[in-house]
């Protein structure tokens, strides 16, 4: 079987490289510029509380991931999960929303870059619309997706120390100073909520946005040395990393603006940027350059992670074959690569224009967090399943019973501060877009099913290159006495 399906390059990558797929994926400068403000809208003064809860769901939500991934190696990531844990059509479904999820985050960053790096030139008087910017980052885009994902990955961990090192700098200058009233316990403080449950949970929505992409190792399994070790290792290594940025960066951006100040933080388009002319004028430039490079940081991996997901599901026969062709000499997806760039630019411009960037940025976001919560929750279901009945020889009942329901239970607050009260329009549209989106995929695996019975059979059947899972503990055995400590790479 390993000499008929397509492969992947092997052992491209380690386990720092796979960390920087998801922490960069996270994009900490992007999610601390953007995000608080819309979770201040609803959680208020206790913006970084919101941060904290949704680090603790990640978290838990993180360890049926890991799992799973440890026993399924695979580009397909979720969709494999699910197959084997559920079954096909679940996985098929599952996979339709991670193309979903992934596939709007790539537009929505494309479109914010576009937004942010214009808005940067204007203040220095040179004027390009944010249309040519953006155009110019999906063109790097592809250029380094069709590279290799070594050169990719290197370029995400280039950028995200740039990041980290400059809000965090500026983080602690402003609270070395005291920030707008005196350091304050207050936004640590559930009870700073204006409206109590009710806007903790609306704010959730963006500080679970904040955490989408610390999966993105999961796309590499086919890709990185040892992936059984390593891809869960990722997982909550970049969790850990980027949560303790946002908890800290959020904490000084709300003693930045002064607890009793929310209306300027909601109401400030680029805050950071605020607490740079505030605080630390000479960061200015700095913030700028490190916002752009976490924006097209995320954009990168984000692009990546489809691409592999696409990949995987038309290697099995569920999307056009094509889909699952590799390029003969970088061995990397082509004809993925240029679908998701397709996708990408339609919703780029296209939600861009009509509602404006930023605006493109809010919408899209939050309907892809309310795809990817699914995704989490039926993988959840899938860890259960898989270790009550196949791998019930390794089964934890913390692990694989106790954390998984807990998870599932936690992302339900997002899902129903999204509902009630309803939000203004048009986010209260976006649940029922993701309910029908969810019905239409599984009627078309429905009939899938009963049209083609074999296709479907082989949904997450093809773990990293196809090899058995006995050939691949022999390949991480050489792999390991080769290379015992592959992490320093990336």
């Amino acid at each position: 079987m390993s000499s008929q399906s397509p492969q992947l390059k092997r052992n491209a990558v380690g386990l720092g490289g796979a960390v920087v797929m998801s922490a960069a994926l996270m994009g900490p400068a992007v999610s601390v510029y953007f995000n608080p403000q819309v979770v201040a809208g609803g959680a208020g003064a206790a913006m970084p509380f919101v941060f904290i809860v949704a680090l603790a769901i990640m978290l838990v939500v993180a360890t049926s991931i890991t799992e799973m991934a440890r026993v399924f190696p695979s580009a397909g990531s979720f969709y494999t999960y699910v197959s084997q844990g559920i079954g096909p059509k679940a996985g098929f479904v599952t996979g339709g929303l991670m193309f979903l999820a992934y596939a709007l985050l790539v537009p929505a960053e494309l479109a914010l870059i576009g937004f942010y790096t214009s808005g940067l030139l204007e203040g220095y008087g040179i004027h390009v619309h944010w249309t040519i910017i953006s155009a110019i980052f999906t063109v790097l885009m592809i250029v380094l997706s069709r590279h290799g994902i070594s050169g990719s990955l290197k370029t995400a961990a280039t950028l995200f120390g740039i990041e980290v090192g400059v809000i965090v700098l500026l983080s602690i200058i402003v609270l070395a100073q005291g920030g707008a009233d005196g350091l304050t316990l207050e936004p640590l403080n559930p009870a700073a909520s204006p409206t109590g449950l009710t806007g903790l949970a609306l704010g959730m929505t963006f500080g679970i946005l904040s955490f989408v992409g610390f999966e993105a190792a999961t796309t590499l399994g086919e890709e990185v040395r040892r992936p059984r070790r390593n891809v869960p290792r990722a997982i909550i290594l970049s969790l850990l990393l980027v949560g303790v940025i946002y908890v800290f960066c959020t904490y000084a951006e709300m003693v930045g603006f002064g607890v009793g100040n929310v209306d300027a933080l909601t109401s400030d388009p680029a805050p950071f940027t605020t607490l740079a002319k505030t605080y630390a004028p000479w960061l200015e430039i700095l913030i700028g350059l490190a916002g752009i490079s976490s924006i097209f940081a995320v954009t990168m991996n984000s692009n990546n992670g489809i691409v592999r997901i696409v990949f995987a599901m038309g290697r099995e026969g569920l999307l056009p074959a094509s889909l699952g062709r590799v390029h003969p000499v970088r061995r990397t997806p082509s004809v993925a690569i240029w679908l998701v760039a397709v996708v990408s630019v339609v919703f780029t411009f296209g939600v861009g224009l009509l509602a404006g960037p930023f605006n493109a940025y809010v919408y899209l976001g939050s309907v892809l967090t309310l795809a990817i919560i699914p995704v989490y929750i039926l993988t959840a279901i899938a860890c259960i399943r898989y270790f009550s009945r196949e791998g019930r020889a390794e089964r934890s009942i913390v692990k694989h019973v106790v954390l998984p329901v807990l998870g599932i239970a936690a992302l339900a607050i997002p899902i129903v501060g999204q509902v009630y009260p309803v939000p203004a329009a048009p986010l209260a549209f976006f649940p029922y877009l993701v309910l029908a989106f969810i019905a239409i995929m599984a009627i078309v695996a429905h009939r899938i099913g009963r049209a083609r019975p074999e296709v479907l059979a082989r949904a997450g059947t093809v773990l990293a290159t196809g090899e058995t899972e006995e050939e691949l503990e022999q390949q991480d055995a050489a792999v390991a006495a080769a290379d015992p400590e592959p992490s320093g790479r990336p």
